[in-house]
């Protein structure tokens, strides 16, 4: 049996668990500002995931706009911030 790190023993857990999209969703909460700006994460009430689609709810309708025109770049930027490809889709309510 080959020895493994605690990190690697950690991440093969969270692969086979259904903690591993609510770490996620924790993961860009944090990153937030950083991956869309302070103005945004001011604004941005709740992010949640759910079957690889990000919801994110605001209530401000310009930011709401703003937010569907660059579904594309928050994706690419949300993915790039966790390592890997969980986000599809996004939804804005």
């Amino acid at each position: 049996m080959g020895e493994i790190s605690l990190q690697e023993a950690m991440q093969q857990f969270l692969q086979k668990s259904k903690l591993k999209a609510g770490i996620q969703a924790v993961q860009i909460e944090d990153a937030w500002e950083k991956i869309m700006g302070k103005t945004v994460a001011k604004y941005t009430e709740k992010i949640k995931i759910i079957n690889h689609t990000l919801f994110i709810h605001t209530n401000v309708a310009p930011l709401k706009q703003e937010l569907h025109f660059q579904k594309e770049t928050i994706i690419a930027r949300v993915n790039e911030a966790l390592g890997e490809k969980v986000i599809k889709e996004i939804v804005i309510n």
